[in-house]
C-alpha cells in the first residue's frame, strides 16, 4: 500500500500518528477560514465531538488552541465564534470618515452630546488655553457599516472654531474646519495605549465592560496653533496597529510636547 493511502480524508479524524486533536484543529481551521463569514457561530463541543467521533476533551483542546491564534473567540454564554476581522489601522493624520471611505466602508456618526465648557487642565494646557477659559466638548459615536467602532471625546479651541457646535457635526469634523474656517490641521502628537471598557463607554460600542479597547489621545495643531484634543476608544476585536520603523531616532526635547505654538 502507498504511503498516500495513509493520508486521511480531510475531513475525518482518524486513528494515526497525528494526535486527534491536532486533526480536528486544522479541520475547524479550514472551516473558518474558506466557509463561515466573521462572527459566525461554530457548533457546540458536544455536536463537534459526535460529528468526529472523538472526545470533548479533544474537541476542547483543538478549539483551544484556535482561540490563542486568534482564529476563533469564546462568548461566555453564548458559545464560541469566528473572530472579527480586524482593521489595520496605521498611525496617520487622517479623519474617521476619510478612513473609512478609504477602506469601502460607509462611515456614519452619532452625536452623544456637544456643549461649550471649561476643560479639565490637561486639554486647556493642550489648546493653550488659560485657566477658566471654555472650549467646545464634542462626544461621537463612529460607525462603519452600521458596526460601532469608536467613541470619540474631543476638545476645540473655541476661539479658533467660534460657532463649530451650530455644524453638522454628524460629518467630518476636519472637513468643516476646513471649509468654515480654513483651518487645516497638518500636525499632530498622538499616543496610544489599551484599556478595558467602562460602563458607558462598553455601553456605546456594545460591549461587556471590561472589554479590550485601543485608545488614542491626539492633540492636533493648523500652522502651529493648537486646534484639538481627542481622544478616541476604538474596539480591540476590531483593530489592530501597524507602524513603520526606521532606525532614526527623535532629537533630544522632542515629543511628547501638548499645547503651545510650534
Amino acid at each position: 500500500m502507498s504511503a498516500a493511502a495513509h493520508v486521511p480524508p480531510p475531513d475525518r479524524v482518524v486513528n494515526g500518528p497525528t494526535p486527534k486533536h491536532a486533526q480536528l484543529r486544522e479541520i475547524l481551521r479550514r472551516t473558518v477560514e474558506r466557509e463561515l463569514p466573521p462572527g459566525a457561530p461554530i457548533p457546540s463541543e458536544r455536536e463537534l465531538a459526535q460529528r468526529y467521533g472523538v472526545s470533548r476533551l479533544t474537541v476542547r483542546s483543538a478549539i483551544g488552541k484556535l482561540v490563542e491564534e486568534g482564529l476563533l473567540a469564546r462568548v461566555r454564554g453564548k458559545g464560541t465564534f469566528t473572530a472579527a476581522r480586524r482593521m489595520e489601522l496605521q498611525l496617520y493624520l487622517m479623519s474617521f470618515t476619510d478612513d473609512m471611505r478609504r477602506r469601502g466602508l460607509t462611515p456614519t456618526t452619532e452625536v452623544v452630546s456637544a456643549v461649550t465648557e471649561v476643560p479639565p487642565a490637561t486639554s486647556a494646557h493642550a489648546l493653550g488655553l488659560a485657566e477658566g477659559v471654555p472650549a467646545h466638548h464634542l462626544v461621537r459615536l463612529r460607525h462603519a457599516d452600521g458596526v460601532p467602532l469608536a467613541v470619540e471625546r474631543g476638545w476645540y479651541h473655541a476661539g479658533r472654531a467660534p460657532g463649530l457646535l451650530e455644524l453638522d457635526l454628524t460629518q467630518s469634523i476636519y472637513a468643516q474646519l476646513a471649509e468654515t474656517y480654513g483651518v487645516r490641521p497638518d500636525r499632530a502628537w498622538q499616543t496610544v495605549w489599551a484599556e478595558g471598557a467602562d460602563r458607558e463607554t462598553a455601553r456605546l460600542l456594545g460591549m461587556r465592560a471590561g472589554s479590550p479597547l485601543l485608545v488614542f489621545r491626539r492633540v492636533s495643531s493648523a500652522n502651529g496653533d493648537p486646534i484639538e484634543d481627542i481622544t478616541s476608544w476604538y474596539r480591540g476585536d476590531h483593530y489592530q496597529v501597524t507602524m513603520q520603523l526606521d532606525r532614526n531616532t527623535p532629537e533630544p526635547g522632542q515629543p511628547p510636547h501638548y499645547g503651545g505654538s510650534r
